[in-house]
């Protein structure tokens, strides 16, 4: 969606400042223009979607993989994720990748063949942990939506219509069945095993890992401007929004 978004704004400026204009013959809705030859061909944008796509290409295989390790309801989580992670994952998609994984501190027991889990927020949070979880595994608009919930004021309540609002054909039944049954139950074992794999063993939420790795160095560099950190990560050509600063997030220990 942001290439198609920064395509029409390419092909604007070319026609506000260019001389050119759109083909009368293009029928097909901006977001199309690159879906085939024959549209790109038809809109114009033949040059543009080639240009597009050859830079996606050598950029997607040196991105920095930015992994976070979070809970639902943690403040200081809810802070990187919507003012820091977010933000710059929309201007930098390109030259970065985000994994989320919702567990953080809690803990997890075997009962009666199930795994039950304890979140240091209490049975909201699990609930929040557990909802985000099955997004993730539902939908590409995962994120999208997990964001929407984390910047609301009540995570849980706001779940459905964040959905709603990134994803209007995602079946909220579909997202509850998941997290009341036993494919949530798994989903949630799968991101303790990932949690408890850490090296080192997380300390605090939100953990952060930058292209797997996880040193206080690089903690203290994304908490303070993952902006940055991202940039002066990526072995690619510089990219041209690289450059700027971002606030500092403290983290949150097993114990608070």
């Amino acid at each position: 969606m942001k290439a198609a978004l920064l395509l029409v704004l390419t092909v604007w400026l070319n026609v506000q400042y260019g001389g050119c204009s759109f083909p009368s013959s293009c029928s097909y809705p901006p977001s199309k223009w690159c879906s085939s030859l024959d549209s790109a061909i038809q809109c114009g944008v033949l040059k543009q979607c080639l240009q597009s796509n050859f830079t996606k290409s050598h950029q997607a295989a040196d991105q920095v993989e930015v992994g976070l390790y979070y809970e639902s309801l943690c403040p200081g989580c809810r802070l990187f994720l919507t003012e820091m992670l977010l933000p710059t994952w929309v201007l930098l998609n390109d030259i970065m990748s985000i994994t989320v994984v919702p567990y953080g501190n809690a803990q997890e027991k075997t009962v009666g063949g199930k795994y039950v889990f304890d979140c240091q927020h209490g049975d909201q949070e699990c609930l929040g942990n557990m909802i985000e979880a099955c997004l993730l595994n539902k939908t590409d608009a995962a994120i999208q939506i997990i964001y929407c919930m984390e910047s609301s004021t009540d995570v849980i309540e706001a779940a459905k219509s964040c959905a709603e609002l990134y994803f209007p054909e995602l079946n909220w039944d579909s997202i509850m069945s998941c997290v009341k049954g036993d494919v949530g139950n798994q989903l949630m074992h799968q991101n303790a095993l990932k949690t408890q794999a850490l090296n080192p063993p997380h300390k605090y939420v939100p953990w952060i890992t930058i292209n797997g790795e996880h040193t206080e160095d690089l903690q203290n560099k994304a908490m303070t401007s993952l902006f940055s950190l991202v940039c002066s990560m990526y072995k690619g050509p510089k990219h041209p929004a690289c450059g700027g600063s971002q606030r500092r997030y403290r983290s949150y220990s097993l114990n608070e």
